[in-house]
């Protein structure tokens, strides 16, 4: 196992290199620079001060040449200065990191003890009411688009209720219950917009395995229902769902762009858009570059629990 560990960790390292000069590459190649806003922000820059900004920023350069300096500076820990912020990259970077964890693990978290259970009493008791209404429940959650649910929690529990802020960051020294109510209604737009796949997937994983004869084998001993389904039958039905989680929480954790900008979270995706589109290379770079490390490391994570959740599994 620590074999198979290492193999992977060091094929993430690859990955995340040939990722950096891809998403390097095509950032370098994106129409305009840095000196380009500077001067349509300044008129009075001539020509010539242009070309020696570019110059002394090696904007001058080939693409390859700036991507190995980038490389080497970024292997001592320095990954440059943010354009937008005029902050080093990490300092711009650890609070929006932050403030992902909390919203997108909260919402993971959320998502993953509500559909557990409904998908499992749709798949033990398929075709009844229950069912009917989880799938119901799934299908709206899937279906309605995240802005949409989004602009309707905000009129009735901001606007017409007044319960909840519209959206925002909490303000400094705000207390827990302050800063909690910031998060409640961007936590429900991201739950109820992901649980929905999740219960699907764990519904039809679950009747999947129900139909196997080891659980026949099990009915036939005599055992409960309760036994039946969370001894035998659970455990299979979460292989397949284990890969499911692992790419859905990489894609939460790069941040929900959508429900960001929505609530005007400051988060890993806004913060990732905002960088593209500022032309903010050294910002926009990092962040897509943790968004592909998460999801290696998610995907690593899914692997692991194929051998915890099936013991006939082994990386020897």
């Amino acid at each position: 196992m620590t074999r198979y560990i290492a193999q992977r960790l060091i094929e993430s390292l690859v990955v995340l290199l040939i990722m950096s000069f891809a998403i390097y590459g095509l950032i370098g190649l994106m129409p305009g620079d840095p000196i380009d806003l500077m001067i349509s922000g300044n008129p009075k820059l001539t020509p010539e001060d242009a070309a020696r900004l570019r110059e002394l920023y090696g904007l001058d350069r080939p693409i390859g040449e700036r991507y190995l300096e980038w490389l080497g500076t970024a292997l001592t820990g320095d990954f440059g200065y943010s354009r937008l912020h005029a902050r080093p990259v990490l300092e711009v970077l650890l609070p929006r990191l932050g403030s992902t964890v909390l919203l997108m693990g909260a919402s993971f978290l959320l998502a993953l003890l509500l559909a557990l259970p409904a998908g499992l009493v749709a798949a033990v008791r398929p075709r009844g009411a229950l069912d009917s209404a989880i799938n119901l429940f799934a299908f709206a959650g899937i279906s309605l688009p995240p802005f949409w649910l989004a602009i309707l929690l905000i009129i009735l529990f901001a606007v017409t209720l007044g319960w909840l802020p519209a959206g925002g960051m909490p303000p400094v020294g705000a207390t827990p219950t302050g800063q909690i109510a910031y998060l409640v209604l961007p936590l429900a737009t991201l739950t109820l917009a992901t649980v929905g796949g999740i219960i699907r997937f764990v519904r039809a994983a679950t009747i999947e395995a129900l139909r196997q004869d080891y659980v026949r084998t099990a009915w036939a001993k005599g055992l409960s229902e309760q036994q039946v389904v969370l001894r035998h039958v659970l455990r299979n039905a979460m292989i397949p769902v284990a890969t499911i989680l692992a790419l859905h929480f990489g894609t939460l954790f790069s941040g929900a762009l959508i429900t960001e900008t929505m609530f005007g979270y400051l988060g890993m995706g806004k913060m990732i858009y905002d960088a593209i589109l500022g032309n903010d290379f050294n910002l926009a770079l990092v962040g897509l570059l943790l968004a592909t490390l998460t999801t290696l490391l998610a995907n690593l994570a899914a692997d692991l629990c194929y051998v915890w959740l099936d013991p006939r599994i082994s990386y020897q």
